[in-house]
């Protein structure tokens, strides 16, 4: 049994944006088991001093493709599977240091890698795999050239590849439960065109209604939920209205979209930080030029984005979406959203608001008594200053995950 008592810290509550002042809080093995003002006695603990610090928790990015180590997808699907895996090793260790205790993969790592992570085998946050993402012919998940007339799946049995093709309602009901089956979490589909796939202009709409249903029923059967790649209020209204939980960018949303999706409590992780990535190494890294010319369609619009979401009440989730070099631009995001939203916002996005999206309130994305021991202390009071989060971790003296000391300098 291991037990550490963190002492003296000032606890950030994000959910009711309090900190608690000079605050102990007693870990047990990969549990939170006491936060108290007073004094916690536990002879039998390691103690380390945090006082002045702030104690709060492990981040949650609810939008990353771990296995994404080239900028351009359709290569990155070309890897051979081992490489690829051996690629994403020092990305998400990266995340872990930069306080990411925890994510959601929207397209490529599978339950093997989060279960490499959840035994010890390899350091990297907790991963919540969405397996292959379920994209139409044609789609965002398709990155064939348009001369490419290989059957679908040839582009997408590689690990590489964040997503497969399935057409027709029979076909997508399949497709997710196999990928349910082995392992994802929630399932992934691609609702409307994309920035980085090579044929789908990103005002098209993806699926029919028939097809999202199917997918989202398969979902809720297995007692999960879908979330959907979808840029514009069009997209975004046809799958809320086919059941779809969870948004993914929504850059070019309109009021009447974000209407429904406060009506149908869905949720939205915009990923800004990417776009800024892509308009600045995009084409160095390898972006294809037909994706690099969509860059500046949603960029704007996405920062825009954040005031329509706030003003109709439609609750938004930590995401970066970022693809191989610019995976080390993940904590920027926080700057973007506060100088939007304010501090406050930016943090509950990736504590108590991601904790909501995934499904684990209560468990992830707070300090307090039964929640899983995923902590960070950072030095100073990220609601002052947000570039506490930011950069590579730099600001952070302690990151805990599961009870777990990865890393202290105290």
């Amino acid at each position: 049994m291991t037990k550490i008592l963190l002492q003296g810290g000032n606890v950030l509550d994000p959910a009711h944006g309090s900190l608690l002042l000079r605050h102990d809080v007693l870990i047990e093995n990969d549990r939170i088991i006491d936060v108290s003002s007073t004094p916690i006695d536990a002879p039998d603990a390691r103690r380390i001093d945090v006082s002045g610090k702030t104690v709060m928790p492990g981040l949650i990015d609810c939008h990353v493709h771990v296995l994404a180590s080239l900028a351009n997808l359709g290569a990155n699907a070309l890897q051979p599977g081992s490489l690829t895996s051996i690629r994403a090793l020092p990305i998400v260790e990266a995340m872990l240091n930069r306080g990411f205790t925890t994510v959601r993969d929207a397209g490529g790592a599978d339950w093997g890698l989060a279960q490499a992570i959840a035994i010890g085998l390899v350091p990297g946050p907790r991963i919540f795999p969405s397996g292959k993402a379920l994209s139409q012919t044609g789609g965002h998940g398709d990155f064939r050239p348009r001369s490419d007339v290989l059957e679908p799946c040839s582009c997408a049995f590689r690990a590489g590849a964040i997503a497969r093709v399935a057409d027709g309602v029979d076909a997508v009901r399949l497709a997710a439960r196999e990928e349910i089956q082995k392992g994802a979490t929630q399932i992934k589909i691609m609702a409307s065109g994309g920035v980085a796939s090579p044929t789908d202009p990103i005002g098209n709409t993806q699926y029919s209604e028939d097809e999202i249903r199917a997918i989202v029923a398969e979902a809720e059967a297995a007692q999960t939920y879908v979330m959907a790649h979808a840029y514009t209020g069009r997209a975004i209204s046809r799958a809320v209205r086919c059941g779809v939980r969870t948004i993914e960018h929504g850059n070019l949303v309109d009021a009447d979209a974000a209407r429904i999706m406060h009506e149908h409590g869905a949720f939205v992780v915009p990923t800004l930080v990417t776009y800024d990535s892509l308009a600045r190494d995009g084409a160095r890294l390898g972006l294809p030029a037909d994706s690099v010319a969509k860059i500046e369609s949603v960029r704007q619009a996405g920062r825009d984005s954040l005031k329509i979401y706030a003003e109709h009440g439609v609750q938004m989730g930590f995401g970066s979406d970022l693809l191989g070099e610019m995976h080390q631009d993940q904590s920027q995001e926080f700057v973007i959203r506060a100088e939007i939203l304010g501090n406050l916002e930016a943090i509950r996005s990736a504590t108590s608001i991601a904790a909501a999206i995934l499904q684990r309130e209560g468990e992830l994305g707070t300090v307090r008594a039964g929640a899983r021991a995923d902590l960070i202390v950072v030095n100073g009071n990220p609601l002052d200053d947000i570039h506490l989060l930011a950069g590579q971790g730099e600001h952070l003296s302690l990151v805990m995950q599961g009870g777990y000391l990865h890393r202290s300098s105290i």
